[in-house]
């Protein structure tokens, strides 16, 4: 089956849809969102992607990062991704969004309206294998240390966004903590 894509403009309005490898072959802007699950200790929980994905493989990245199909809402998409690579649920949050455009090593180009979600669970995920080939979790701080030691293990929009991550972390996290003392 063909996935469609969300193409939009630079304001994230729907124009029309194209196959995924086309667009990515041509560099269209398209809709896409980034996942970010953290545990109740403030904790990300990172994926290494596998060596088989059509780029970046091998690369560390934000919990789940995908493209919704043509038809589904972001919320849907997120659930059946998470579900798809990382084999859990979670509940998440619309954080902020983000644009970006990187040109990769095989030919294939990232031109994505990216929307950033968080969400909190102290599940253990039990990850596809052709999705993902690992797992860790770690604080923003370390993270943020790592990429400035070794970027080329990481994914070019994973190094774009991790600021803007760290802004509205503090004020999402704040909230989620009080959520879990008064449960």
């Amino acid at each position: 089956m063909n996935d469609y894509l969300i193409l939009v403009d630079e304001k994230d309005k729907p124009w029309g849809k194209l196959e995924k490898q086309l667009v990515h072959e041509l560099g269209l802007l398209h809709r896409a969102f980034s996942v970010f699950i953290f545990t109740s200790k403030g904790e990300l929980l990172l994926q290494q992607r596998a060596d088989e994905k059509y780029h970046s493989g091998g690369l560390w990245t934000n919990t789940c990062c995908s493209h919704p199909r043509f038809g589904e809402e972001n919320t849907w998409a997120i659930e059946r991704r998470l579900q798809e690579e990382m084999g859990m649920k979670c509940n998440t949050e619309f954080a902020f969004s983000f644009t970006y455009k990187t040109k990769f090593e095989n030919g294939l180009t990232e031109h994505e309206y990216d929307h950033v979600y968080f969400g909190v669970t102290d599940d253990l995920p039990f990850p596809e294998k052709s999705e993902v080939q690992n797992w860790k979790y770690i604080s923003l701080e370390n993270l943020e240390q790592d990429i400035l030691i070794h970027p080329e293990k990481y994914t070019e929009w994973m190094k774009i966004c991790l600021p803007e991550v760290k802004k509205h972390f503090n004020n999402y996290f704040k909230n989620i903590a009080n959520e879990y003392a008064s449960v």
